[in-house]
C-alpha cells in the first residue's frame, strides 16, 4: 500500500515527500480510512510503529477542508508528559509545512511569559492543541477557553495518563468538550481501565490491536546478569573505543544519571543528561541537541522513556531494569525504529530477577544472557 492509496489533499503530499514518507506503517494503513471517515477508534500500538502520523495525516485533512473561525480549536490532543506533547506538535508542524494549519503545545513548567504565550493561543484559538492534562485543566478552570467547536478529541499514549493518576483530569476536560465529536485513542496497552473508559467516552470505536507489548523485531536484546558494583566498569568497558553515533542511557535515579554523565565525558563521549534536577529549557536543550547529533550520547531518568521520537538511535542501554515490563519495552523501543535494527543491552543485578521474569512473560520469551567480561 502507498500513501498515495488515501487520496490526501496536494499539501498533505507535499508534506510526506519533503519528510522521506513513501509507505504507510501498519498502524496507519489500518487506522488512517477509517479516522478519514471520521469514525472514533481505539488504536493499541506500541512506540515506534508511527502511530503519531496514523492520527495527524487524516487530521490534517479535516482541518484543511473545514474552515474554522476565528478563535476555534478544532483538535485537542492529550499526552502525559511535556516531552511528548511537544513531540506531538513538533510532528504536527512538519506534516503541515504545506497546509494551513496551527498547532500550540499546553504543558506546564517554564515562566509566567510561556504561561501567558499558552493563554493567548487558547483565546485566540488554534486549529490543534496539544496538551498535558494537568496544565490544559488549569487554564480551563480560569474560563477563557473556548471548545464549543471542537470536533475532535485524541488520548495519546492513555495507558500512560492513566498510570500517571490523570484519569479524573482528563474526565472533567471531556465533561467540557462537545459530545458530538469524533473520539480517537491510542495506547500501547489495552487494561480494563482503559476499556471502561472506552465506553464512557467513545460512540462504537473501530478497534485496531497490533500485538502490542513485544519489542520490535529488529532490536537484537541482551542481559547481563550482575552485581551493582559492576555496572560502571562494564559501561566503560563496553563503549570504550566504540564509534557509535547515538546512545541512550536509562538509570533509575537521578544520581546514577549525574555519574554517569561525568565518567562518560571523561571517556571522551559528547554527553548530556536529562532528570528532574533540570529546568524544562535545559532538558528540551539536551533533547534537542540528541536529536540533531550535537551529541551522541543521553544519559536519562525513566522520565523520557516514553513520548521521544528520536531516530537511529544504535544502543540504547538500561543500566537498571525498569521495575515495570511495560516500561521496558518503551525503553529498548527508542532503537529500531520503523524498519531500522539496534541493540538494547540491560544490566540486571541479583535481586531483579523476578523483574527479569515478568518482563520476558510479557513479551513472550527469554532474552539472551550475556556473560560478563
Amino acid at each position: 500500500m502507498k500513501f498515495g492509496d488515501f487520496k490526501f489533499s496536494k499539501g498533505i503530499y507535499e508534506g510526506l515527500e519533503a519528510m522521506g514518507f513513501n509507505n504507510p506503517t501498519p498502524i496507519q494503513e489500518k487506522a488512517i480510512p477509517p479516522i478519514l471517515r471520521k469514525q472514533d477508534l481505539i488504536g493499541c500500538a506500541q512506540t515506534g510503529t508511527g502511530k503519531t502520523a496514523a492520527y495527524i495525516l487524516p487530521l490534517l485533512e479535516h482541518i484543511s477542508n473545514e474552515i474554522s473561525g476565528k478563535g476555534q480549536i478544532h483538535t485537542l490532543v492529550l499526552a502525559p508528559t511535556r516531552e511528548l506533547a511537544m513531540q506531538i506538535d513538533q510532528h504536527f508542524e512538519g506534516f503541515s509545512y504545506f497546509v494551513p494549519v496551527s498547532s500550540i503545545p499546553i504543558y506546564g513548567g517554564g515562566d509566567g511569559l510561556t504561561w501567558n504565550q499558552q493563554k493567548t493561543a487558547l483565546v485566540e484559538g488554534a486549529d490543534v492543541i496539544v496538551a498535558t492534562p494537568g496544565r490544559l485543566l488549569a487554564h480551563i478552570q480560569l474560563k477563557y477557553v473556548d471548545f464549543s467547536s471542537l470536533r475532535c478529541l485524541i488520548l495519546d499514549e492513555a495507558d500512560r495518563m492513566l498510570d500517571m493518576g490523570f484519569y479524573d483530569d482528563i474526565m472533567k476536560i471531556i465533561s467540557g468538550l462537545p459530545v458530538s465529536r469524533q473520539t480517537l485513542m491510542f495506547s500501547a496497552t489495552m487494561p480494563p481501565e482503559i476499556r471502561r473508559m472506552a465506553k464512557k467516552i467513545m460512540n462504537d470505536p473501530v478497534q485496531i490491536d497490533l500485538g502490542i507489548a513485544k519489542p520490535a523485531e529488529g532490536i537484537i536484546q541482551g542481559v547481563y546478569l550482575l552485581n551493582e558494583e559492576q555496572k560502571l566498569p562494564l559501561v566503560k568497558q563496553l563503549l570504550h573505543g566504540k564509534k557509535l553515533k547515538s546512545i541512550l542511557v536509562f538509570s533509575s535515579t537521578k544520581k546514577k544519571v549525574k555519574t554517569l554523565e561525568k565518567e562518560m565525558h571523561k571517556l571522551g563521549f559528547k554527553v548530556m543528561a536529562i532528570h528532574s534536577d533540570l529546568i524544562q529549557k535545559e532538558r528540551e536543550d539536551a533533547l534537542l541537541k540528541f536529536r540533531n547529533k550535537r551529541i551522541q550520547m543521553l544519559v536519562a531518568t525513566d522520565i523520557i522513556s516514553r513520548g521521544i521520537d528520536i531516530t537511529d538511535i544504535d544502543l540504547v542501554i538500561n543500566f537498571d531494569i525498569p521495575n515495570d515490563p511495560e516500561d521496558y519495552v518503551h525503553r529498548v523501543g527508542r532503537t529500531a525504529r520503523a524498519e531500522s535494527t539496534g541493540v538494547a543491552l540491560t544490566f540486571v543485578n541479583r535481586k531483579e530477577g523476578r523483574i527479569l521474569d515478568r518482563i520476558e512473560s510479557l513479551i513472550g520469551y527469554k532474552i539472551h544472557k550475556i556473560k560478563v567480561p
